[in-house]
């Protein structure tokens, strides 16, 4: 009797075992993986090009990638705005405690970070791809980025993973000559050193060739890797459009009341908006977080000017300056250019970033702002 029930024990346990593993083999079956293939050169691709968009949530348990904490800058959180993601926001006059916002080290810390971001070393050439490149097009480079946005969503990587990708990928490209087929093995290493430099649990070498469907093998991603550091000598570690946009957004929200989540959303989708078009490689990241806040208020609020000397002051830009920037921005947030690269605009649809994507906005912004307040 009690080797018949032992026996039965037994079997129990291993249907329960090869029920489990049937579900995940199901699971895996579901997993949607791209491969960006050769890239046509041609105008306005259309969004197939990029692949299906993935519905189905990373089965990959190896790794959860996570934001890496800022050590020494968090302020403390006096009163706490929540939203509809349940997640805390911070007041103005938290933002403004910030040690990096002011007191005796803010003004040293911008003009650190202003001066760093104009070193030639940290930056890549303007027109790299008209000089540089002879099998790359300005197309293909917004596919590729269009792509990446969905990979840095895929595996919960923090924003500041993907501006530092989307840096070395351009600054490597203003080096070094690169056939198309290996464009997508750029982006895959590049976003790979940028998570190990920001995220705390950054994804494996071969979670970053599964999502190219291993169209590459790990070896190749790992040269790749190695390929990158060497011709960027090594220097990861440079300022933004995302590092300057979080100081420019608190200086912006004391405009406002009570703090403007819609202003902050609005501010990220334009930033990443701005990442897909090659022509925004020209502007340093401080002139674009600023065009940001320039035409994130315009279209919050159209009838007010939306440059104060406040701010003018804070971020050393007058109106004047950010015109060809803000422009170029606000044909991007029409579609009048990048119409056919969705990743980003269906990203900013969601209710959590209160669906900024398809707010209005007046079809031109009047002259008359771009002179000084």
């Amino acid at each position: 009797m009690a080797a018949s029930d032992n026996c039965a024990r037994v079997t129990r346990a291993s249907k329960k075992r090869a029920a489990a593993a049937a579900v995940v083999e199901g699971q895996s079956a579901n997993k949607k993986r791209v491969v960006l293939g050769e890239l046509s050169n041609v105008q306005n691709l259309n969004a197939s090009v990029v692949g299906q968009k993935r519905k189905a949530k990373s089965q990959i348990t190896k790794c959860k990638p996570k934001k890496r904490a800022k050590v020494g800058v968090a302020p403390t959180i006096k009163t706490t705005v929540v939203s509809e993601d349940n997640e805390p926001k911070l007041t103005v006059d938290d933002l403004l405690d910030d040690p990096e916002m002011k007191g005796p080290y803010s003004s040293d810390i911008y003009a650190y970070l202003r001066k760093m971001e104009a070193e030639p070393k940290r930056r890549p050439i303007p027109n790299y791809i008209e000089k540089i490149q002879t099998d790359v097009s300005a197309n293909m480079r917004g596919v590729l980025v269009d792509w990446m946005v969905e990979v840095a969503e895929e595996y919960k990587l923090g924003p500041d993973t993907l501006y530092l990708s989307i840096s070395y990928l351009d600054r490597f490209l203003s080096m070094n000559i690169l056939s198309r087929q290996r464009l997508q093995l750029l982006g895959v290493s590049s976003m790979l050193i940028a998570s190990k430099y920001e995220e705390i649990t950054p994804p494996h070498v071969e979670d970053f060739c599964y999502i190219t469907d291993n169209t590459y093998r790990r070896d190749e991603v790992v040269k790749m890797e190695a390929d990158i550091l060497k011709s960027l000598n090594f220097e990861m570690g440079n300022p933004t459009a995302k590092t300057f946009l979080r100081r420019f957004t608190n200086v912006a929200q004391e405009d406002f009341k009570i703090p403007n989540l819609q202003l902050e959303f609005l501010g990220y989708y334009l930033a990443e908006l701005s990442l897909l078009d090659y022509n925004f490689v020209k502007f340093l990241p401080s002139m674009v977080a600023a065009s940001v806040v320039f035409l994130a208020k315009f279209i919050i609020r159209p009838k007010l000017h939306p440059w104060g000397p406040g701010i003018q002051q804070y971020t050393g830009y007058k109106p004047a300056d950010l015109r060809p920037c803000v422009i170029l921005l606000h044909d991007l947030y029409m579609a009048r250019r990048g119409g056919s690269l969705i990743a980003v605009r269906e990203k900013y649809k969601l209710h959590r970033f209160k669906c900024v994507a398809m707010m209005p906005s007046p079809p031109e912004i009047p002259f008359s702002y771009f002179e000084e307040a």
